[in-house]
């Protein structure tokens, strides 16, 4: 039998009326017949619906990182609740009839390898370069929109902040619509947010909008600036094609997955855990960001997922959820990146996470405060940094010193526990732990920044990792 767990279940659910739907359909003994075939790769059930004939779904694991679900029902979720159903059975041990694999599933297995063949064979025999013209007439449409921003920021400048309280929010809008014409959806998204803070003054008054403002003008400008000499360089080199150049993605450039893996951007046979999970909202965007931060076992480099969600589209895509398995990926991909680099893959397995597994990543941490500080300035002296770094940092303990908690490493070094601006707390939750082992000898996963008001780097903590167990201070 597969094993499956209730978490996989989850994992591959459109939504959680899903999950629930098929867990009731296994409960309340929705399936009239159940089969499998002798080799575990395929998996059939005959249930009872709303319609006047019985419904038919399926199951193929012949791919077990990417297994295949039909059903004949009408519903237009996928996988459906019939098949998360079939899914339930699998997971409770219920008893299977032993089948033939149908001639119509083998033909479809026989098609899809097919495919894959003509994929690999034409992967390696080189596809054709992209349209070189068309390339380099929207880098020249993207330097044309980079000039217009320019001219935007030396009047806004020019004028002062201070004209901010009286700034016409139809003049930033309409820029903002025209940069999206030149290509220029990162520079966009810079715009929006100064046009939120614009309207936020307007409404309040309170002089914080004019400090996010210049700090947003400061992004906006050194992008500008670098796109610039980016773009300008490549039209001169006539290497008008994707690179691995974070600005492409900074621009507003969506790679492709055989993009990136072209250019290198892969690790094969990877193990991750996810050791915090959070759902931001993007005013700016008006989306929904869900957001992992994974571990790698091998090397316990920290990674992110971001699901985007923008608002307009809610009910067609899935929103992502906590993962509290470690998950196989045949081949991760990776986006360009110096530090938390997000990460996407297609087909994964998963299994329940080992004490091992825990210990190798805990082998893996920072153990010096001091050492990961540095590195997180060194990162935060790029304008167009996160205002963040996520780490995983050993510790010696974690204590409280007056009102506040502090992390001391085995060196005796000490750095302020503390919650971003704007961000979900989490420090708080520390005297919620009634385990007094996990403040000894375990690994943090913290985000670094810079607090304006203490004037240093402080660590927000994300979750304890312990060999037994992972502690999610943010889940």
């Amino acid at each position: 039998m597969q094993e499956i767990t209730e978490q996989y279940i989850t994992m591959l659910a459109p939504n959680a009326n899903a999950v629930t739907n098929g867990r009731k359909i296994s409960q309340k003994g929705g399936f009239v017949k159940r089969l499998r075939s002798g080799d575990d790769t395929f998996y059939m059930g005959e249930c009872s619906g709303s319609g006047k004939s019985n419904y038919i779904t399926s199951a193929d694991f012949v791919d077990e990182a990417a297994p295949v679900f039909r059903c004949s029902c009408p519903s237009r979720q996928f996988p459906c609740k019939h098949s998360l159903a079939l899914l339930f059975e699998i997971s409770q041990g219920k008893a299977f009839e032993e089948c033939e694999i149908p001639e119509d599933i083998l033909q479809k297995r026989q098609k899809k390898e097919a495919r894959a063949k003509k994929t690999a064979t034409e992967k390696k025999a080189g596809k054709p370069k992209a349209n070189q013209a068309a390339q380099t007439k929207k880098i020249k449409k993207q330097l044309e929109g980079l000039k217009l921003a320019e001219e935007m920021m030396r009047s806004l400048l020019s004028a002062g902040l201070g004209t901010m309280g009286g700034a016409s929010i139809k003049t930033y809008r309409d820029l903002a619509k025209q940069l999206g014409d030149y290509y220029l959806a990162g520079p966009q998204l810079y715009v929006s947010r100064l046009i939120l803070e614009i309207e936020a003054f307007q409404k309040d008054g309170e002089s914080v909008h004019y400090q996010n403002a210049a700090h947003i003008l400061t992004q906006l400008r050194a992008l500008v600036k670098k796109s610039e000499a980016y773009l300008t360089q490549k039209l001169e080199k006539g290497e008008v094609g994707n690179d691995d150049n974070i600005l492409y993605e900074e621009l507003g450039g969506i790679w492709k997955l055989s993009q990136l893996q072209e250019l290198g951007l892969k690790k094969e046979d990877a193990t991750l855990l996810q050791l915090s999970f959070q759902v931001v909202y993007d005013a700016a965007r008006k989306e929904y960001i869900d957001i992992g931060w994974w571990a790698d076992v091998d090397t316990g480099e920290v990674s992110v997922t971001q699901n985007y969600r923008p608002l307009k589209a809610m009910k067609y895509i899935k929103q992502e959820d906590t993962v509290f398995e470690a998950v196989s990926v045949p081949v991760l991909t990776y986006y360009p990146g110096e530090v938390n680099r997000r990460i996407r893959w297609e087909g994964a397995s998963y299994q329940p996470v080992t004490r091992e597994q825990r210990e190798a990543v805990m082998g893996h941490t920072e153990k010096s405060i001091a050492a990961a500080a540095k590195k997180v300035k060194n990162h935060l002296k790029n304008t167009l940094s996160e205002e963040c770094v996520v780490m995983l940092v050993g510790f010696r303990q974690i204590g409280k010193v007056g009102e506040g908690y502090v992390m001391e490493d085995a060196e005796g070094n000490r750095i302020c526990l503390q919650d971003m601006p704007g961000m979900e707390g989490t420090v708080q939750r520390l005297g919620m732990l009634a385990d007094g082992s996990l403040f000894r000898d375990k690994a943090l996963l913290g985000a670094f920044f810079y607090h304006e008001g203490k004037r240093r780097i402080c660590v927000q903590p994300y979750s304890i990792v312990a060999e037994g167990q992972v502690v999610r201070l943010l889940y």
